[in-house]
Protein backbone atom coordinates (compact mmCIF):
# COMPACT_ATOMS: atom_id res chain seq x y z
CA UNK A 1 0.00 0.00 0.00
CA UNK A 2 1.30 3.45 -0.95
CA UNK A 3 2.00 5.58 2.10
CA UNK A 4 1.23 9.31 1.97
CA UNK A 5 2.38 11.87 4.53
CA UNK A 6 0.08 14.86 5.16
CA UNK A 7 1.60 17.86 6.95
CA UNK A 8 -1.03 20.46 7.80
CA UNK A 9 -1.83 22.31 11.03
CA UNK A 10 -5.54 22.30 10.11
CA UNK A 11 -6.39 19.07 11.90
CA UNK A 12 -9.97 18.93 10.64
CA UNK A 13 -8.90 19.29 7.01
CA UNK A 14 -6.06 16.79 7.45
CA UNK A 15 -8.47 14.26 8.94
CA UNK A 16 -10.84 14.67 5.99
CA UNK A 17 -8.04 14.29 3.45
CA UNK A 18 -6.60 11.29 5.31
CA UNK A 19 -9.99 9.56 5.30
CA UNK A 20 -10.44 10.20 1.58
CA UNK A 21 -6.94 8.94 0.77
CA UNK A 22 -7.57 5.79 2.79
CA UNK A 23 -10.77 5.21 0.80
CA UNK A 24 -8.80 5.59 -2.42
CA UNK A 25 -6.39 2.82 -1.46
CA UNK A 26 -3.58 4.85 0.10
CA UNK A 27 -2.28 4.62 3.66
CA UNK A 28 -2.22 8.21 4.91
CA UNK A 29 -0.57 9.60 8.03
CA UNK A 30 -1.12 13.18 9.20
CA UNK A 31 1.11 15.35 11.38
CA UNK A 32 0.35 18.94 12.26
CA UNK A 33 3.61 20.90 12.44
CA UNK A 34 6.62 21.40 10.19
CA UNK A 35 9.22 19.86 12.49
CA UNK A 36 7.27 16.61 12.81
CA UNK A 37 6.65 16.73 9.06
CA UNK A 38 10.35 16.90 8.28
CA UNK A 39 11.17 14.05 10.65
CA UNK A 40 8.46 11.84 9.15
CA UNK A 41 9.37 12.75 5.57
CA UNK A 42 12.98 11.73 6.18
CA UNK A 43 12.01 8.44 7.84
CA UNK A 44 11.90 6.59 4.52
CA UNK A 45 8.39 5.27 5.18
CA UNK A 46 6.50 7.37 2.61
CA UNK A 47 6.12 7.48 -1.15
CA UNK A 48 5.14 11.17 -1.17
CA UNK A 49 4.61 14.09 1.21
CA UNK A 50 1.91 16.76 1.01
CA UNK A 51 3.04 19.98 2.74
CA UNK A 52 0.84 22.93 3.61
CA UNK A 53 2.73 26.20 3.19
CA UNK A 54 1.00 28.12 5.99
CA UNK A 55 2.02 26.53 9.29
CA UNK A 56 3.32 28.17 12.48
CA UNK A 57 7.02 28.13 13.38
CA UNK A 58 8.42 25.80 10.69
CA UNK A 59 6.25 26.52 7.66
CA UNK A 60 5.92 24.38 4.57
CA UNK A 61 8.60 26.19 2.59
CA UNK A 62 11.18 25.77 5.36
CA UNK A 63 10.11 22.15 5.84
CA UNK A 64 10.63 21.57 2.11
CA UNK A 65 14.06 23.20 2.31
CA UNK A 66 15.08 20.82 5.11
CA UNK A 67 13.70 17.78 3.26
CA UNK A 68 15.47 18.68 0.02
CA UNK A 69 18.78 19.03 1.83
CA UNK A 70 18.98 15.22 2.05
CA UNK A 71 16.02 13.63 0.25
CA UNK A 72 14.43 13.41 -3.22
CA UNK A 73 11.07 12.33 -1.77
CA UNK A 74 8.28 13.63 -4.06
CA UNK A 75 6.61 16.65 -2.43
CA UNK A 76 3.28 18.28 -3.28
CA UNK A 77 2.67 21.73 -1.80
CA UNK A 78 -0.68 23.10 -0.63
CA UNK A 79 -0.64 26.85 -1.25
CA UNK A 80 -3.06 29.68 -0.61
CA UNK A 81 -5.11 30.51 -3.68
CA UNK A 82 -3.36 33.23 -5.69
CA UNK A 83 -0.21 33.22 -3.55
CA UNK A 84 2.35 33.12 -6.36
CA UNK A 85 5.36 33.94 -4.16
CA UNK A 86 5.11 30.82 -1.97
CA UNK A 87 4.16 28.73 -4.98
CA UNK A 88 7.18 29.75 -7.04
CA UNK A 89 9.53 29.58 -4.05
CA UNK A 90 8.34 26.04 -3.35
CA UNK A 91 8.96 24.98 -6.94
CA UNK A 92 12.40 26.60 -6.91
CA UNK A 93 13.26 24.63 -3.77
CA UNK A 94 12.31 21.37 -5.47
CA UNK A 95 8.59 20.82 -4.92
CA UNK A 96 7.18 18.52 -7.61
CA UNK A 97 3.91 20.39 -7.94
CA UNK A 98 1.37 22.40 -5.98
CA UNK A 99 -2.37 22.49 -5.36
CA UNK A 100 -4.04 25.79 -4.42
CA UNK A 101 -6.32 25.73 -1.39
CA UNK A 102 -9.17 25.26 -1.01
CA UNK A 103 -8.94 22.06 -3.02
CA UNK A 104 -11.17 19.03 -3.26
CA UNK A 105 -9.88 15.69 -1.99
CA UNK A 106 -10.47 14.32 -5.49
CA UNK A 107 -8.13 16.90 -7.03
CA UNK A 108 -5.47 16.22 -4.41
CA UNK A 109 -5.61 12.47 -5.10
CA UNK A 110 -5.37 13.09 -8.85
CA UNK A 111 -2.24 15.22 -8.37
CA UNK A 112 -0.67 12.64 -6.04
CA UNK A 113 -1.30 9.87 -8.56
CA UNK A 114 0.14 11.96 -11.38
CA UNK A 115 3.37 12.56 -9.46
CA UNK A 116 3.69 8.90 -8.45
CA UNK A 117 3.03 7.72 -12.01
CA UNK A 118 5.92 9.84 -13.21
CA UNK A 119 8.20 8.18 -10.69
CA UNK A 120 7.26 4.61 -11.54
CA UNK A 121 9.48 2.39 -13.63
CA UNK A 122 8.17 2.12 -17.17
CA UNK A 123 8.85 -1.59 -17.56
CA UNK A 124 11.35 -0.94 -20.36
CA UNK A 125 14.80 -2.46 -20.53
CA UNK A 126 16.89 -0.74 -17.81
CA UNK A 127 19.68 -0.39 -20.38
CA UNK A 128 17.38 1.59 -22.71
CA UNK A 129 19.05 4.96 -22.28
CA UNK A 130 18.02 8.29 -23.75
CA UNK A 131 21.12 10.26 -24.73
CA UNK A 132 21.90 13.70 -26.10
CA UNK A 133 25.45 15.01 -26.02
CA UNK A 134 26.69 14.98 -22.41
CA UNK A 135 23.25 13.90 -21.11
CA UNK A 136 22.22 10.30 -20.50
CA UNK A 137 18.91 9.28 -18.92
CA UNK A 138 17.79 5.82 -17.87
CA UNK A 139 13.99 6.20 -17.55
CA UNK A 140 13.40 2.74 -16.08
CA UNK A 141 15.79 3.50 -13.21
CA UNK A 142 14.99 7.23 -13.05
CA UNK A 143 18.73 7.83 -13.16
CA UNK A 144 20.57 10.60 -14.99
CA UNK A 145 24.17 11.51 -15.79
CA UNK A 146 25.63 14.77 -17.08
CA UNK A 147 29.17 14.66 -18.49
CA UNK A 148 29.53 11.21 -16.95
CA UNK A 149 28.55 12.29 -13.45
CA UNK A 150 25.28 11.64 -11.59
CA UNK A 151 22.74 14.41 -12.11
CA UNK A 152 20.59 15.11 -9.06
CA UNK A 153 17.01 15.75 -10.22
CA UNK A 154 13.61 15.84 -8.59
CA UNK A 155 10.95 13.51 -9.99
CA UNK A 156 9.36 16.32 -11.98
CA UNK A 157 12.69 17.63 -13.28
CA UNK A 158 13.61 14.16 -14.49
CA UNK A 159 10.33 13.74 -16.35
CA UNK A 160 10.53 17.17 -17.99
CA UNK A 161 14.15 16.60 -19.03
CA UNK A 162 13.22 13.21 -20.46
CA UNK A 163 10.44 14.78 -22.54
CA UNK A 164 12.85 17.41 -23.85
CA UNK A 165 15.62 14.86 -24.49
CA UNK A 166 13.33 12.59 -26.50
CA UNK A 167 12.54 15.61 -28.71
CA UNK A 168 16.03 17.14 -28.70
CA UNK A 169 16.33 19.76 -31.42
CA UNK A 170 12.56 20.17 -31.63
CA UNK A 171 10.32 22.63 -29.80
CA UNK A 172 8.09 21.15 -27.11
CA UNK A 173 5.13 23.34 -26.22
CA UNK A 174 4.36 24.30 -22.65
CA UNK A 175 1.05 22.51 -23.05
CA UNK A 176 2.84 19.25 -23.88
CA UNK A 177 5.35 19.73 -21.09
CA UNK A 178 2.57 20.31 -18.57
CA UNK A 179 0.56 17.29 -19.71
CA UNK A 180 3.52 14.94 -20.01
CA UNK A 181 5.72 16.35 -17.27
CA UNK A 182 3.21 17.45 -14.63
CA UNK A 183 0.36 15.15 -15.58
CA UNK A 184 -2.17 17.98 -15.85
CA UNK A 185 -3.41 20.53 -18.40
CA UNK A 186 -1.60 23.83 -18.60
CA UNK A 187 -3.47 26.46 -16.60
CA UNK A 188 -3.55 30.10 -17.58
CA UNK A 189 -0.77 32.14 -15.91
CA UNK A 190 0.77 28.92 -14.50
CA UNK A 191 4.55 29.41 -14.25
CA UNK A 192 5.39 25.93 -12.93
CA UNK A 193 7.03 24.78 -16.17
CA UNK A 194 9.13 27.95 -16.35
CA UNK A 195 10.38 27.48 -12.79
CA UNK A 196 11.27 23.81 -13.33
CA UNK A 197 13.08 24.64 -16.59
CA UNK A 198 15.01 27.41 -14.80
CA UNK A 199 16.17 24.85 -12.24
CA UNK A 200 17.21 22.43 -14.99
CA UNK A 201 19.19 25.16 -16.73
CA UNK A 202 21.05 25.87 -13.50
CA UNK A 203 21.87 22.18 -13.01
CA UNK A 204 23.05 21.65 -16.60
CA UNK A 205 25.06 24.86 -16.74
CA UNK A 206 25.85 26.77 -19.94
CA UNK A 207 27.11 25.42 -23.25
CA UNK A 208 30.64 26.17 -24.43
CA UNK A 209 29.29 29.23 -26.26
CA UNK A 210 27.68 30.53 -23.08
CA UNK A 211 24.14 29.79 -24.27
CA UNK A 212 21.68 27.60 -22.38
CA UNK A 213 21.20 23.94 -23.21
CA UNK A 214 17.46 24.52 -22.96
CA UNK A 215 16.37 27.28 -25.31
CA UNK A 216 13.19 29.33 -25.02
CA UNK A 217 11.03 29.62 -28.12
CA UNK A 218 8.98 32.65 -27.18
CA UNK A 219 5.25 32.11 -27.17
CA UNK A 220 5.62 28.38 -27.88
CA UNK A 221 7.76 26.41 -25.45
CA UNK A 222 11.26 25.02 -24.98
CA UNK A 223 13.76 22.88 -26.82
CA UNK A 224 16.85 21.00 -25.71
CA UNK A 225 19.80 21.68 -28.03
CA UNK A 226 20.50 18.55 -30.04
CA UNK A 227 24.06 17.29 -29.98
CA UNK A 228 25.76 14.07 -30.93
Amino acid sequence: MIRVLLVDDDEELAAMLREYLDQEGFEATAVHDGESGVAEALSGRYAIAVLDVMMPRVNGVEALRRIRATSRLPVLMLTAKGDDIDRILGLELGADDYVPKPCTPRELVARIRAILRRGEATGEDPTGAVSNGPLTLWPARRAAEWTGRPLDLTSTEFTLLEVLARSAGKVVSKRELSELGLGRPLARFDRSIDVHVSSLRHKLGPRADGQSWIQTVRGVGYQLVKEG
